[in-house]
């Protein structure tokens, strides 16, 4: 699943200070001269000289946005110094981003943190429109996740589930468990199965470690992005820090790489005969080891950070609607039953459970601006100029709870996709969380199977509830992705009347 490029938050003031005295001195080498196209360009609030807009932004930029649509109407712009900035907040209009001008709208532009550990990028997420870009995601999407390969791992995600997370749960039950960690731990051991079949563990805790702090820099507000006049003076460090972390990430890379081709070389093959993803990946001639580590760590880092994220909201909201959890236990009675667990055979018949997760991701889209789109040259919106080069956010979250489209937008009520029947496919522009176009999530297959397989895990197998004296909070925080400010805490009970399905 993609990475979004939300980096207009939690500024510091002393960095908007420090930088406007910089600029300020600077003004004459940094600041653009106004286009010529000024006078079409969509409306929008006036913005401050060189430091444009920056000062007003918020710490939550999809709901200040909506509310910024009901002002300026449905398109708007502002700036952030010289830097262009388009945000789209209906249907229409982002149907002629993703879909009817797509070619056009198929670049992102890459922020400093981005291209360090993109290695310039050379991965599916930050990689431009381009023969380059093609082929990787023909590569991703046909040679690595199509469904003989998928299926050809469901022994990793079945051994992670059954004989790790339930056990590791059942000795937790009675206690407060933090549901995002257990979640990122059978995500990040389940993907490292999957990709390299690694059982080394502290191999493993090390991985977890990088992954979040290269969400943490990659959503971290840097000066270096606003002016780029400034990004040698890396006044935040975040070129620093992200480059240690591409060191380390990098040596955990390059080793698991270089013992698999001893293997390769030796002809010794897996334990059990079949290919993990890096084997296929290192047998494909059409790649070199810098686009095989840049998928590598799209696979680890989306992977484990959105799904996350999505089981964390949905087992948030089932616990606050008990007619929703009542409802999602009695299905599972009926297709999995009391006397076995969850089986990946049982996942494509979890109708209600699946549009419990649709409903989850059309109230909480973990991207909800999705990645911005830069237009490779100068086009129209809606009858309003759009430059080459600027940066388009998609607001879906403002569209997936606009009254116009959806009826009680929000309350959470998952039946609404037992009736439609919506999916993940962005076909429907009033629903897509995922993006929609060139730069839909390529990774949805893999994403969308463990998604189902963890939730209906944990909720077959255990009762859930909160602590007594907690409240179930929905604060959020916006931050590369769209988590939960307060992470979700649960004690979970045992379910299932036999013990031994816990062992």
């Amino acid at each position: 699943m993609s990475q979004p490029n939300h980096i207009y938050h939690n500024l510091e003031l002393n960095i908007v200070v420090t930088l406007f005295i910089i600029a300020s001195i600077l003004y004459k080498f940094v600041f653009s001269t106004p286009s010529n196209d000024a006078s079409s360009l969509p409306p929008g609030p006036y913005s401050l000289p060189i430091v444009g807009y920056l000062p007003f932004l918020g710490h939550k930029l999809h709901k200040q946005f909506t509310n910024m649509a009901r002002t300026y109407g449905p398109i708007f712009k502002f700036y952030v110094g010289s830097k262009l900035h388009i945000v789209i907040n209906t249907p229409d209009l982002a149907k002629v981003v993703v879909r009817d001008q797509d070619e056009i709208f198929a670049n992102h532009n890459l922020t400093v943190a981005a291209s360090i550990i993109t290695y310039g990028g050379q991965d599916i997420a930050w990689a431009q429109n381009n023969a380059h870009w093609r082929n990787l995601r023909k590569i991703f999407v046909q040679e690595v996740l199509n469904n003989k390969n998928l299926d050809a791992c469901s022994p990793f995600r079945r051994d992670e589930f059954r004989w790790k997370t339930i056990k590791n749960v059942y000795g937790k039950i009675g206690t407060k468990v933090n549901i995002s960690e257990i979640c990122f731990m059978t995500e990040a051991n389940v993907l490292t199965n999957m990709v390299w079949e690694n059982s080394n563990a502290s191999n493993k805790r090390e991985l977890q470690t990088v992954v979040s702090k290269i969400v943490e820099l990659l959503g971290k507000p840097n000066v270096s992005d606003f002016f780029p006049s400034l990004a040698w003076f890396d006044l935040q460090g975040v070129a620093r820090d992200m480059k240690e972390q591409l060191k380390k990430i990098d040596r955990i890379l390059e080793g698991v790489i270089n013992e698999r081709m001893l293997r390769i070389e030796s002809n010794t093959k897996s334990l059990d005969g079949k290919k993990d993803f890096l084997q296929i990946l290192l047998e494909l001639k059409d790649l070199n080891l810098i686009q095989v580590k840049a998928l590598l760590q799209d696979i680890m880092v989306a992977g484990t950070e959105t799904t996350m994220k999505m089981i964390e909201w949905a087992m948030t909201e089932i616990l606050n609607n008990s007619n929703v959890m009542k409802k999602v236990h009695e299905e599972l009675e009926d297709i999995v039953g009391v006397n076995t667990i969850v089986e990946e055979s049982h996942l494509l018949k979890l109708k209600y459970l699946d549009a419990t997760i649709k409903e989850t991701s059309r109230l909480h889209p973990v991207a909800p601006l999705l990645v911005p789109r830069s237009p490779s040259k100068t086009c129209n919106i809606g009858g309003y100029t759009i430059l080459k080069g600027c940066n388009v956010f998609v607001n879906v979250w403002s569209i997936q709870r606009d009254p116009r489209y959806w009826d009680n937008p929000l309350e959470f009520n998952p039946d609404r996709f037992l009736k439609n029947h919506w999916d993940y496919s962005g076909n429907n522009l009033k629903y897509f969380p995922f993006g929609s176009g060139r730069r839909h999530c390529p990774g949805l297959p893999l994403g969308e199977k463990m998604l189902m397989y963890v939730l209906a895990s944990l909720l077959h197998s255990f009762d859930w509830s909160l602590p007594k004296g907690e409240e179930n909070d929905f604060l959020e925080k916006f931050d590369i992705t769209l988590k939960k400010r307060n992470p979700l805490v649960a004690i979970p009970s045992q379910r299932l009347p036999d013990a031994s399905l816990y062992m």
